[in-house]
């Protein structure tokens, strides 16, 4: 109908001709004008608000679109078996990169909804139809398969982020489903001949939503009613009987606002509200607007929050939402809430407010249905406010393992958090971190400008000394620094070009907001943050990829200046560095450290100071010291490979990795671990630990 009435009008009348349409899908027929052209009067009264707003605003048409609305949209494509889900990935591709980025959005795929939806309601609800289908009385049967479906019409849902409405639409669908086979149990494919307005009880209106993005609200919207169209034709082949869709008789609930400044309970009463699920956006804390980092402000009043991200937003939301009802929450949400000092802090709020969780996804990377996809490493979590002896669940990488408690860092442990230390919680060297040269650029050379350097001023020579950052430590890049710790005025005189330097950087700190640095002026020769490396030191990256398996740490004299993105423990041993490149250290850094994009970002104050060092006897830290040079002399096998080469997995010599698997057992031993204990049951332990250390 729509592509034989447009097909008439040539493109200059399309668009006016286009609102005279929709138009007249808003208005009843008996309130139509009766004069106007009966191909326009045989269109359906539509209803629902689809086309309610006059206000909407439609363009200029061109032959092209014309045609591709002609041919495209309507003579050639099926619109019955279209996915209402497409919608999401539809829109997210027409969202430039930028304002993706700015709202966090990220769209989902089918499979990753069920992620969600599965453990948080239906595979209960699939194993509760399942066993009333199994009862063998058929009076019986069919009074129970009556009051599933009162139940599932009873359930309502809420996503505080919708988007486009995937969650609501796929949700929506498999409710649908599961009411259509307890239909088919029913009535076993018979013709049925009356037909009440009760026979399909899920709706709709059900469905809650909450959404800032005004053409996705539109897109949400459309998406539940195509899915209820559907569904319907799916009801009409079961019972063989005609069903009237239009006009609509059920409204999508899609409230357009911020979710995070809108009182959820004007969308949706609590009393009413069974579950909220949903993808809030993935903003982290140096990308939020002036607007998001209000909406931070208002919602974690009187907390200090640290470097959360927003999505955590909408965790306290929920909380509040759910306290003293038996609403279920499942979340995605980037997987940095379950790591560093994120987790600590969204983790000790949620605790005081008695949220447990019921089951999680470990992170995995993130998929959508979009072109242009999302690579980010995401978690679920699935939370509620009352305590259930319900089974809990811990999904990973395909394997799923029953949990006794699940902790905020997502592992079947009991609720500890681990909190920033100044100081190491067993007898251990501090972590140093390197020196800050604050000196724009001006202390700082490769190779080259060092050798040019010297040839206008030899004298300098015996100031440069290799600089190291954790850049240049993992892959052995040549930097050198000019390094003066004491240096007479006579002697600082007669080398003009480093006075030059000097000159240039005691103008750069002076010019600074920050005092410290101003006060750094008066020595401007050094460094702004200057700590002189010890004899012999362990050093390692701040950051450092996560395709590793081992962090690669190393021994370092003082000779070498380290940067500030370089950690340093001085006068560390062979055993300290035997411990700490251990998969025993590792496993305490994967679960609780924080993350730089997916890569490790090695915490002083939460991984190391409250990492629980072993008491080993002499004889297993000798062998653990025996397992530690075994892995430098490996490396020492390849002096011309850097670290980052010996520890691509894809590249990692044999003997090293030997080495490795030899210190771990040794740690392991000495920890009293078994040899086949997996990485979440290692940390748990050393949470156990961790606990008892704090008594």
């Amino acid at each position: 109908m729509f592509g034989n009435y447009l097909k008439k009008f040539p493109v200059s009348e399309v668009r006016p001709k286009l609102v005279e349409l929709f138009k007249i899908l808003d208005t009843k027929p008996e309130e139509r004008d009766p004069y106007l052209d009966e191909e326009l009067l045989a269109f359906p009264y539509v209803n629902g608000g689809l086309f309610a707003d006059e206000n909407i605003e439609i363009p200029r048409f061109t032959e092209e679109i014309v045609n591709l609305l002609l041919n495209g949209a309507s003579k050639t494509f099926n619109w019955a078996d279209i996915s209402p889900t497409i919608f999401g990935a539809v829109f997210e591709s027409t969202l430039n990169p930028e304002t993706r980025r700015s709202g966090g959005m990220h769209y989902t795929s089918i499979e990753n909804i069920h992620k969600v939806i599965d453990p948080l309601f239906l595979d209960d609800l699939k194993a509760e139809l399942a066993n009333i289908l199994e009862i063998k009385v058929q009076k019986t049967r069919f009074a129970r398969l009556e009051d599933y479906r009162n139940k599932l019409a009873s359930l309502t849902f809420l996503d505080p982020a919708c988007g486009s409405g995937n969650f609501l639409t796929e949700t929506y669908i498999s409710l649908r489903r599961l009411e259509n086979e307890a239909l088919r149990a029913i009535y076993g494919g018979q013709k049925q001949f009356n037909i009440d307005d009760n026979l399909i009880r899920v709706g709709i209106h059900q469905f809650y939503g909450i959404e800032i993005n005004d053409f996705a609200v539109t897109v949400a919207k459309t998406a539940l009613w195509i899915a209820e169209s559907q569904m319907m034709q799916e009801t009409e082949a079961i019972v063989e009987h005609d069903l009237d869709f239009l006009p609509l008789k059920s409204y999508a609930n899609i409230v357009e606002g911020n979710s995070l400044r809108i009182d959820w309970e004007s969308v949706v009463p609590k009393e009413k509200l069974s579950y909220i699920m949903g993808n809030p956006p993935f903003v982290g804390v140096n990308y939020m607007s002036d607007s998001q980092r209000e909406d931070m402000d208002n919602i974690w009043l009187g907390v200090k929050r640290g470097k959360l991200d927003y999505v955590t937003c909408w965790y306290l939301k929920s909380a509040d939402m759910m306290i003293n009802t038996s609403i279920k929450t499942a979340l995605v949400s980037t997987n940095s809430v379950s790591q560093g000092e994120q987790a600590t802090v969204l983790w000790k709020k949620l605790l005081v407010e008695n949220i447990h969780i019921d089951f999680a996804h470990k992170p995995f990377i993130w998929d959508s249905e979009a072109s242009l996809k999302a690579h980010v490493h995401c978690v679920i979590i699935g939370f509620s406010h009352v305590s259930t002896n319900g089974k809990k669940y811990i999904y990973s990488s395909g394997t799923v393992l029953e949990a006794k408690n699940i902790n905020g860092y997502l592992l079947n442990a009991p609720d500890i958090i681990v909190e920033e230390r100044s100081k190491p919680i067993c007898d251990v060297p501090a972590i140093v971190r390197g020196s800050q040269a604050t000196d724009n650029g001006n202390y700082l050379f490769t190779p080259e400008e060092k050798a040019d350097f010297i040839s206008k001023e030899p004298q300098s020579e015996k100031y440069f000394k290799r600089f190291m950052m954790g850049k240049e430590f993992i892959n052995n890049i040549e930097r050198w620094c000019l390094w003066i710790p004491d240096i007479s005025p006579k002697e600082l005189k007669s080398c003009p070009e480093i006075l030059k330097r000097v000159q240039a950087v005691k103008d750069f700190r002076l010019s600074s907001k920050n005092k410290q640095t101003q006060l750094s002026a008066n020595i401007p020769w050094r460094f702004g943050q200057y700590r002189p490396p010890s004899k012999n030191f362990i050093a390692f990256a701040k950051v450092s990829s996560e395709r590793r398996r081992y962090i690669p740490f190393g021994f370092l004299t003082d000779e070498i200046i380290t940067g500030d993105k370089l950690f340093t423990i001085p006068n560390a041993t062979l055993y300290m560095f035997g411990v700490l490149t251990s998969n025993v250290h590792m496993a305490w850094v994967r679960t609780v450290c924080g993350r730089l994009k997916s890569d490790y970002s090695y915490s002083t104050t939460i991984v190391y100071n409250n990492f629980s060092w072993c008491n080993p006897t002499p004889e297993q830290q000798e062998r653990i010291e025996r397992t530690a040079q075994a892995i430098l002399d490996a490396r020492a096998k390849y002096p011309d490979c850097s670290l980052a080469d010996l520890y691509d997995e894809l590249t990692m010599p044999p003997e090293l990795r030997k080495a490795h698997q030899q210190n771990d057992l040794a740690v392991m031993q000495a920890y009293g671990f078994d040899k086949k204990i997996t990485e979440s049951e290692c940390v748990a332990e050393l949470m156990k630990l961790y606990q008892k250390l704090m008594k």
